[in-house]
């Protein structure tokens, strides 16, 4: 599935009518729904913040979202439906991996399409083939709950095949862990190369961003932390160059 681009190409891409909304839902048409703090609309997409920090966000297409709401609160007692966010935090927790990785992986495979299916027949947001999902015990792969515990599971399992290579995981995730044995890696399928540079760059740059959110509330409050995460941001980026310049080859 074609992914909406995240980066700003110079002037390709406008930034405009930034918008500020507490504790929204954003509905979109396939019946799913994300809840977030502010939003605002870059170029053809929509960006969702997940927190009143702008370190977290997902971007949808503005064309798929079918309307916004405000968030009722209901009593304590009274069951609320699970959102966006809670479906890939508690699969997160679970799992024990980062949400922002599932986020990335959830955005390549399906652009967070819940109902998507591949020429090949993956489904759902994570995009699992009928035959992964048989096995994680999906038994409704268009249920984002039941997806992304199955694909968030699959890719811890992944990661420990590989010893936490997370190259090596998402090609596997991709292309099949058959293919990475037989090539010793990332194998040489232009999809899948595109695939995890695809990922690890979206992944830096949430992880950039909530350093940076990090950076300015420190010299807001004239912490020392400034400097180290300066440094951070100097080691995350030459290590998305090291990782993207393997992924090329």
């Amino acid at each position: 599935m074609k992914l909406t681009a995240k980066f700003a190409l110079g002037s390709a891409i406008l930034l405009c009518c930034a918008l500020a909304f507490a504790a929204d839902v954003a509905v979109l048409k396939n019946g799913f729904s994300i809840r977030h703090e502010q939003r605002e609309v870059v170029g053809s997409v929509t960006r969702l913040y997940l927190d009143d920090k702008k370190s977290g966000y997902v971007d949808v297409p503005t064309a798929d979202i079918n309307h916004f709401e405000h968030e009722s609160f209901a009593p304590a007692t009274a069951k609320q439906p699970a959102t966006f966010n809670d479906v890939v935090s508690g699969a997160s927790d679970r799992y024990r991996l980062d949400a922002d990785l599932v986020n990335s992986v959830i955005h390549a495979e399906s652009g967070f399409h819940a109902r998507a299916v591949s020429r090949k027949g993956a489904q759902g947001l994570m995009q699992l083939m009928p035959a992964t999902a048989s096995q994680l015990g999906v038994t409704d792969a268009f249920n984002p709950k039941e997806n992304v515990d199955g694909g968030t599971r699959y890719l811890r399992e992944l990661l420990e095949r590989y010893n936490f290579d997370l190259i090596k995981a998402l090609a596997a995730y991709n292309a099949g862990p058959h293919r990475v044995e037989q090539y010793h890696g990332v194998p040489p399928y232009y999809e899948t190369q595109v695939y995890v540079a695809r990922i690890v760059r979206d992944f830096n740059h949430r992880k950039l961003e909530e350093q940076k959110a990090a950076a300015s509330k420190a010299r807001i409050t004239k912490k020392p932390s400034v400097v180290r995460t300066t440094r951070q941001d100097s080691v995350k980026r030459t290590a998305e160059a090291q990782i993207t310049q393997e992924v090329s080859r």
